[in-house]
């Protein structure tokens, strides 16, 4: 499934990495802008984002519709933010929709597996055995998630120390699984998805899915390890790097699961 979920717009984006993607594509001329003018244009079912008056299609060619206007503005806003060239790179919602419409609706229930496997592995449930801050530190920031899953979602999960793996109980991943699927709907579980696989945490993902924090408070929590370790070393300028694009991309999940919901 994760094949399905890797960006389906060609060489541009044959990285999951977005370093290593942005890379590749500095090696590869990027594409002239080819139009004037972005719509968007109500269409059966939703909205669709018009180019010079053509509407937008996936790299699979199939047409891009929207539910909302709004999800439809933030595509339509990406293409008119390009200047000269269209660099893909830096229209994260454009990829969001292209892999949903391409990828995930042709089998949404893998993908909520995928969310779910991340669970049994949540980055939550591993805490340090030292220093004794960076412990205080993981548990402030993420038992009042756990504690939220297990009292608002019936999940209750089991914590590790270090790398150790820990089996967590099939009955908390099965009440995760009831919740992930009360809205099948493809586009809040690429969303999801892509939440979750940038934090290393479903339960952070749905916790923001379901307005219990919201997506810059994911992100700060799933960095604690690293903001302690940049706190102690500094940072790397490379990683710097990398993780503002990651966030670029959260923020792009985030914003179109909202805009999605009218």
């Amino acid at each position: 499934m994760r094949d399905i979920l890797n960006d389906l717009e060609g060489s541009f984006l044959s990285d999951p990495d977005p370093v290593r993607r942005a890379q590749i594509q500095m090696r590869q001329p990027l594409p002239k802008r080819f139009y004037k003018a972005v719509a968007v244009a109500p269409v059966d079912g939703g909205f669709a984002v018009h180019l010079d008056g053509r509407p937008v299609r996936t790299p699979g060619k199939g047409p891009m519709a929207l539910r909302t206007e709004a999800a439809a503005r933030l595509i339509a806003e990406e293409f008119e933010a390009q200047e000269a060239e269209i660099n893909p790179v830096r229209m994260p919602v454009t990829r969001l929709v292209n892999t949903v419409i391409d990828g995930v609706a042709l089998d949404p229930d893998a993908v909520a597996e995928d969310v779910l496997r991340y669970a049994s592995t949540d980055l939550l449930c591993y805490r340090a055995d030292s220093p004794a801050r960076l412990v205080e530190l993981q548990a402030q920031a993420w038992d009042p998630i756990l504690d939220w899953a297990r009292n608002r979602l019936g999940a209750r999960l089991y914590l590790a120390e270090g790398v150790m793996h820990v089996e967590q109980p099939r009955e908390a991943i099965a009440a995760l699984g009831v919740h992930l699927r009360l809205d099948p709907d493809p586009l809040r579980l690429g969303c999801l998805h892509v939440m979750t696989t940038l934090t290393g945490s479903a339960l952070l993902a749905l916790a923001v899915d379901a307005g219990e924090i919201d997506a810059e408070t994911a992100w700060t929590l799933a960095h604690v390890d690293e903001d302690w370790t940049i706190s102690q070393w500094g940072e790397d300028a490379e990683a710097a790097v990398a993780r503002a694009n990651r966030l670029r991309d959260m923020r792009a999940a985030d914003a179109l699961l909202r805009a999605a919901r009218g």
